[in-house]
């Protein structure tokens, strides 16, 4: 298993447990984290999932996938250069204590 950790807009922290090979989108909804919803179910076609990865950890995501960047386009919350969309990242034991942070609107 490996620890998730979300940040609410309020500074609130959720921790989540998760195991390897899911995705952090399913992750999330599957424990109810507020502001992520996985409209598209992780079919990349919406940004329902949209975080912040913290700064510390986002070198060591994979990169992008194709068309990744231009869903984040279509965000609620204006994308930064540490956004992702959850359903892209996949849950590895290398990920414990993975730091993402919720816009305050997805």
């Amino acid at each position: 298993m490996a620890r998730l950790v979300f940040r609410q807009a309020d500074g609130r922290a959720v921790e989540v447990a998760a195991k390897p090979g899911m995705s952090v989108m399913e992750a999330a909804v599957q424990a109810g984290v507020e502001g992520i919803i996985g409209e598209c179910g992780g079919s990349l076609s919406c940004a329902t999932c949209h975080v912040h990865v913290d700064p510390a950890w986002f070198p060591r995501l994979p990169a992008y996938a194709p068309h990744e960047e231009d869903m984040l386009d279509m965000a609620m919350a204006p994308p930064t250069a540490q956004s992702r969309l959850a359903c892209q990242i996949e849950v590895t034991e290398a990920l414990d204590g993975l730091i993402l942070v919720v816009p305050a609107s997805s």
